[in-house]
């Protein structure tokens, strides 16, 4: 994928966006970026488009925005010309995808089907929006046209939302999702954007979804790691799995059999996506042991150290399982 898609792919949800007033582009940009997106798609809906894309990225120079509902490419120079990194369009415009593709700017039409698909792959297109999503056929429409375009990755949007986005961005080949119910248009046209940062807080907390896994306790001694982990089945009923290293007891706590990581031993916190994880948190100022990752044999990262401790604990997320 170009740089862009890449971008676009570590932060996950694109917020679409409907602008009838070119003033509320800049506070709005400024709610998403703090709530956790900083990334937007404004659609060519109404007239406030352009000037709302220019708005967004004086007032935030490195969000990543786009335009939508791009229909004709008097409006991709428009679009490109106010800032626009990518351009988003509803349908597979023969005209509109030539137009990009000569001029090396981003796009993803929209594709419904097969036949749309292969027209994407003629052109060289890397990623397509697959829309309107959910009334297409949603998740299951999407792997069962991606099972023979192997090169072909995808970017729903239509219907998608806090109940089903995990669902679509635990598919390998979707690389994010649009969508709008984190920027309903009455608090944008309300000028209540501490409402709008709330809710994109939650729709970045729904899509990481963190939790403790367990938690590590460091031994001195194999002898002592048995003795904890007997503890444990003994008052919890925690059935023991014992592996080289260390002793399981259930899935909450994980007994080492000599000293590990962390002064007072170590907690696992669980997510849908690691590496997207990892790019959210660097953003908050997180540093990670790079040398400490973990990798799946299809290449995804399975878990990861922070590079200090919190609280005399060493800190590693981990992928759930799928």
């Amino acid at each position: 994928m170009n740089e862009i898609l890449k971008k676009i792919s570590d932060i996950g949800i694109v917020p679409v966006i409907k602008l009838n007033d070119a003033r509320d582009a800049a506070p709005l940009a400024k709610a998403l970026c703090r709530g956790g997106l900083p990334c937007a798609e404004v659609t060519f809906r109404t007239d406030a488009c352009i000037e709302s894309i220019k708005a967004m990225k004086k007032e935030c120079p490195d969000m990543i925005v786009g335009a939508g509902t791009v229909l004709t490419t008097r409006q991709v120079d428009e679009a490109v010309e106010a800032g626009a990194e990518f351009i988003v369009s509803p349908g597979l415009n023969p005209d509109v995808v030539k137009y990009c593709v000569n001029r090396g700017i981003t796009i993803t039409p929209g594709c419904a089907n097969p036949s749309d698909i292969e027209q994407a792959i003629k052109y060289g297109l890397e990623v397509a929006k697959f829309f309107p999503a959910e009334a297409s056929g949603g998740i299951k429409m999407i792997k069962s046209m991606a099972a023979p375009y192997g090169n072909i990755k995808f970017f729903p949007t239509g219907g998608i939302n806090a109940d089903n986005i995990t669902e679509y961005l635990s598919y390998d080949r979707v690389i994010c999702c649009g969508g709008t119910w984190m920027v309903p248009s009455d608090l944008i046209n309300e000028g209540k954007f501490d409402e709008i940062e709330i809710l994109v807080r939650k729709a970045v907390k729904n899509m990481f979804d963190f939790k403790i896994a367990h938690v590590g306790i460091n031994c001195s001694t194999a002898e002592e790691a048995h003795s904890v982990a007997d503890s444990f089945e003994n008052i919890f009923g925690f059935t023991q799995n014992e592996n080289p290293s260390s002793i399981f007891g259930s899935t909450s706590v994980e007994i080492m059999k000599m000293p590990f990581l962390g002064e007072k031993g170590h907690i696992a916190i669980s997510t849908n996506f690691v590496e997207r994880a990892v790019k959210h948190l660097k953003v908050k100022g997180v540093k990670f042991n790079e040398e400490s990752a973990v990798f799946r044999a299809d290449g995804s990262m399975q878990a990861i150290y922070f590079q200090n401790e919190i609280g005399g604990f060493a800190i590693h997320l981990v992928r759930k399982p799928q």
